[in-house]
Order: structure tokens, then C-alpha cells, then sequence
């Protein structure tokens, strides 16, 4: 049985990580859904990335990871998915994976362009319903990642703030 983690930071007192779900279950029935967390600070990129890559190690081999913490939505961002030697990460490509590129800077990534593994109709402000659960589905029913659109080798990462030690001895971080 496949799984299919799900991060963002859309809460629980409307029905938008339901509707993911759906769309989830209607092309990948047989999938186990695991909510990480939906409490991610609005449009907290660190914080989500830092919580998805601390539990992702702790998933079975070839977990989607489903994140949507998506300042961009609408605008000119890619969509991404990306194979790591562990699992597969699907969201948008706005520095939500960076912790795992680190790790891992020879990680498969693409940009999702093609609109088969898609909903038909996209709006412009739910691509969390419309192209991040179709293709977290489509990878856990065994989508191949170059299907989904081409490869690119420049995905969005911020800083990594490191400790550092000073002249006197002491750290700064």
C-alpha cells in the first residue's frame, strides 16, 4: 500500500485538505493518507520545510510527501516533484524542499507541466486541489517522475543558517 503525506498550512476549519484528499482517493483509492500537519504559520515556507524533513525520515521507502505552503499560487512559480533516494516530494517550488536538496543536491527534480496527470480545469488560487494531489496520486499509483514534465537542475532553495564559531571561541547561530 502506497502512502501519501500531506503538509500545509491551510488548518482544519474549512474543507480544503478534505477536497485534497478527494481528489487523492478518486485517482489513488487504495492510498494511506497521513496528515503531518496543517498548522503550518500561513505561508511559512521554513517552518514547513523544516517540519516535512523532520518527519519524512521516519516514513517507509517511497512515501509522497504532499506540501502546499504556497505564497505564489497563481503567479509565475513552478510546480515540482522531486525523487530523493528515499521518497518522492510534491508542492510547489518555492524553497519547501530545500532541507532535502541539501542532503541530497543530486535529487531528481521536475517541473510538472504535463497536464495529463492534472485536474482538467486549474484554478488560479487551488493548485493544491488542482495539480499538487492529482500528481502526488498519480506517483503513488507509480507515475514515472519524467512523465510529469521536464527536468530542471535549478530548483528554488533558500539559506541553510549554520552555527558558526567565533574568533573568541564562542557560537553564533
Amino acid at each position: 500500500m502506497s502512502i501519501i503525506t500531506l503538509t500545509t498550512d491551510f488548518g482544519t476549519s474549512d474543507g480544503y485538505v478534505g477536497t485534497m484528499k478527494g481528489v487523492i482517493l478518486s485517482i489513488a483509492p487504495d492510498v494511506r493518507l497521513v496528515d503531518i500537519s496543517h498548522e503550518i504559520a500561513p505561508q511559512h515556507i521554513r517552518q514547513a520545510a523544516y517540519v516535512l524533513h523532520d518527519a519524512a525520515s521516519h516514513f517507509p521507502q517511497g512515501t509522497v510527501h504532499l506540501a502546499v505552503v504556497d505564497p505564489g499560487v497563481g503567479g509565475a512559480r513552478r510546480a515540482l516533484a522531486v525523487r530523493t533516494s528515499h521518497e518522492f516530494l510534491v508542492g510547489p517550488d518555492n524553497g519547501l524542499f530545500t532541507l532535502f536538496l541539501a542532503d541530497e543536491p543530486d535529487a531528481e527534480c521536475h517541473m510538472i507541466t504535463n497536464t495529463q496527470y492534472l485536474l482538467p480545469r486549474i484554478s488560479s488560487t487551488f493548485h493544491g486541489r488542482d495539480v499538487f494531489a492529482p500528481v502526488a496520486a498519480h506517483l503513488a499509483n507509480g507515475a514515472g517522475l519524467a512523465d510529469l514534465g521536464p527536468r530542471i537542475t535549478d530548483p528554488v532553495t533558500f539559506p541553510i543558517p549554520r552555527p558558526e564559531q567565533q574568533a573568541d571561541g564562542s557560537w553564533r547561530g
